[in-house]
Order: C-alpha cells, then structure tokens, then sequence
C-alpha cells in the first residue's frame, strides 16, 4: 500500500535515471506522487514514471522541455535537482572541459531549471525546492577542485534562492550527501572493494574516515529529500542537511 504523503503533488527530478536522482524519484512515486524525470540517459529499465531526455547543460534544451511541461499543466509542487557529474584529478591536470563540465550540470543546470519555474511557485505562493550538493561543498577534497566548487556554488545558490522565495511560501533547502553506494562512488574507488577504503579514511586525501562506519545508500539521501519536502518539514528553508554518517565532523 503507498503511502499517501505526496498524494496528487507533482515533482520533477533530475538525474533520475540512475543512483541518488532515480531512488528520489522512486520514493516519490511511492508515496504517490506524479513524478517526470529529467536526465541525459533514458536506457533505465522498470522505472515507475517516465524520462524526458534533456541535456541540462543546454538552456535551450531546457527551455524547450520546462515549455512543454508548462504547456501541459502550470503547476509545479516539488523540485528536486539530482544530476551530477564528477572529474577529478590535481588542479593542475583538469582541463577547461572538466571544470565547465562540473560547473555545467552542477550548477548551471539547476539555475537553468530555477529561473523557469520561480515565476511559477511564486504564481501558486507554495512548493519546495531540494537540490542534492555534497559534503565536498563543506570541505575541501585533494583531486576534487572543479566537483567541490561546483557544489559549493549550487549551495550557495540554493541559499539565494531560498531567500528570494521565502516570502512566497516557498521553501528551498539542501540535501549534502557523503559517499553513497552509487554507480558514481563505484567508478571513483574501484568498485564496492575501495568502500572501506573510505570508511577508514584516506589521509593523504585529507578524507577522516565515517564515525558511522558505513557508506550510505540511495535511501538515506531519498528519504531526506523527501521530508524536506514533505510538509513534515514546513517550517524549514535555507538549511543544507548533511547525510554522511559523520564524515566532516560537523563541519
């Protein structure tokens, strides 16, 4: 039986193809909500609402695809910002298309999204916005200048945001995970076997380990993006909610 929490509300989620942004979009669903996914990949299989395939560091794609799902219904009550890209290496090493790359989807895209659809919420005086950042926006990471500083930025613009629409009744907060069990973690450290490399710490990346002794899973980050989105959360708006089982310490 789903749970009615999200009943009748309509969310766009993008990323949603796959790790953090499909599980968010999942739960959505679950919880009974009409979810629409945006990502560059629409391969996934046995996914519960349907992609439109955009390229979100593309303003004219997205203008085209925020257009057509105005057109449709001029409504929007939940926006979640998912998609991510990583490139790592020494600063020195990333090219110019690394750092545009992270700052493209990172950042860009999520504004790109906003500036569409705040004349919206401000119309309807009620949503709530949640974009995913990252740890690696609270403290600084060895070969992840461009992901940290594109997510930094996005947090900061989640905070700008935030300020603009409160008088609106609408709220915008920040989901910051730490290492995740995705396909993008995996990538990273080689597969399931570097996890505890992780877990340990790696010093000579200046990364102390998780107190929690565990890398989180896509539910963790869902289930917090859906309670501040959720009316549960009401009252909540400019906060940036760190889920990394302690690995910055409080930072």
């Amino acid at each position: 039986m789903s749970n009615p929490l999200f009943a009748g509300k309509r969310v766009l989620v993008t990323g949603a193809a796959s790790g953090i942004g499909r599980r968010i979009a999942e739960r959505f669903c679950e919880s009974g909500a009409q979810v629409t996914g945006l990502d560059r990949q629409t391969g996934a299989t046995g996914l519960p609402f349907p992609v439109i395939k955009v390229d979100l560091a593309d303003p004219g794609q997205v203008a085209d695809v925020c257009n057509s799902l105005k057109a449709e219904l001029d409504r929007l009550d939940i926006l979640v910002n998912a998609a991510g890209v990583l490139r790592t290496g020494p600063a020195e090493d990333l090219s110019p298309e690394d750092w545009q790359a992270c700052f493209d989807v990172n950042a860009s895209g999520p504004f790109y999204l906003l500036r569409h659809w705040i004349p919206v919420f401000k119309a309807q005086r009620s949503g709530a916005i949640v974009n995913i950042a990252s740890n690696a926006a609270h403290a600084p990471r060895t070969g992840m200048t461009a992901y940290c500083a594109s997510k930094a930025a996005m947090a900061s613009l989640s905070h700008c945001i935030g300020l603009e629409l409160a008088p609106f009744g609408v709220r915008c907060n920040i989901v910051s995970p730490g290492s995740t069990d995705t396909p993008m973690l995996s990538d990273m450290v080689g597969g399931p076997a570097g996890y505890q490399r992780l877990i340990s710490g790696l010093p000579d990346q200046f990364k102390l380990g998780i107190p929690l002794g565990k890398i989180a899973n896509t539910d963790d980050i869902a289930e917090t993006a859906l309670f501040l989105a959720s009316d549960l959360a009401g009252h909540i708006t400019l906060q940036d909610i760190v889920v990394d089982g302690g690995a910055t310490l409080g930072a």
